[in-house]
């Protein structure tokens, strides 16, 4: 099995602790990799202004990278969702938490028929992993292709308008006006033995950008909830009748 340190942690985490410390590491930096607060934090921690906008996306729902499955769980209650993410031990662990349709797949091959659901949580700066606008723009194609008519998606990323190195980790600026990247890899420290991930690469982009990034796919920016130097956006298709789009 390749190098999959997150995962790992994941599912031990999953079945009752890390065996060791999980780190994102840059170079000689190193930073905690939360495990708990970005994959195990109960619901009832998470804010009211989350759990709505969970509740507002209409099934069948499709998690993109799902991670521990703690979204996916919560989306099921109401309806049918399925899970994906490229790490096997992270699907693992969402089907032992008792995810019940949790797959192996790479959002950037996703093999489900088109319109297969009626909306997309792309969380957990997902987006950013295409590297580049015209990737996030490919991918944002992609998810529309399985969405219906009136798909929804939901997506995050950081805001290099009101962020910077000293908040967020593995930070590199950009000349361009509201885009920034992210470089890192994940390692974890198991049983005395340190399993390391591949270098990851993710950019940056503010809501404005974001809009440009929809440019040219069927999706555009409904609203966008800010926070501090981080946001999710949610986006909605046209609605194909006479030019016009849904209302917000």
């Amino acid at each position: 099995m390749d190098s999959d340190p997150l995962g790992r942690a994941i599912l031990d985490y999953e079945r009752g602790g890390l065996r060791g410390d999980c780190l994102y590491r840059d170079g000689a930096e190193t930073w905690d990799g939360h495990v708990y607060e970005n994959y195990f934090r109960p619901r009832e921690e998470w804010s009211d202004s989350w759990k709505n906008l969970l509740d507002s996306l209409p099934c069948p729902v499709v998690d993109i990278g799902c991670g521990s499955g703690q979204h996916a769980e919560f989306l099921q209650e109401r309806g049918e969702v399925v899970a994906i993410d490229v790490s096997p031990t992270a699907v693992e662990a969402t089907r032992e938490r008792g995810v019940e349709d949790a797959r192996v797949m790479d959002m950037f091959e996703l093999t489900f028929p088109p319109n297969r659901f009626r909306s997309v949580l792309l969380n957990g700066t997902q987006l950013g992993l295409t590297g580049s606008l015209a990737g996030a723009r490919q991918l944002l194609s992609d998810i529309a292709r399985i969405t219906e008519e009136d798909g929804v998606a939901v997506v995050d990323n950081y805001d290099p308008t009101n962020c910077g190195p000293d908040d967020v980790f593995g930070y590199r600026p950009d000349p361009r006006r509201g885009i920034a990247h992210r470089t890192f890899h994940f390692e974890y420290e198991r049983d005395g033995e340190r399993e390391v991930g591949r270098s990851l690469h993710f950019v940056l982009f503010s809501p404005d950008r974001l809009r440009d990034v929809t440019v040219g796919t069927p999706w555009r920016v409904a609203e966008v909830r800010p926070g501090d130097g981080y946001y999710k956006a949610v986006l909605r298709k046209d609605d194909g009748k006479n030019g016009r789009k849904r209302d917000q």
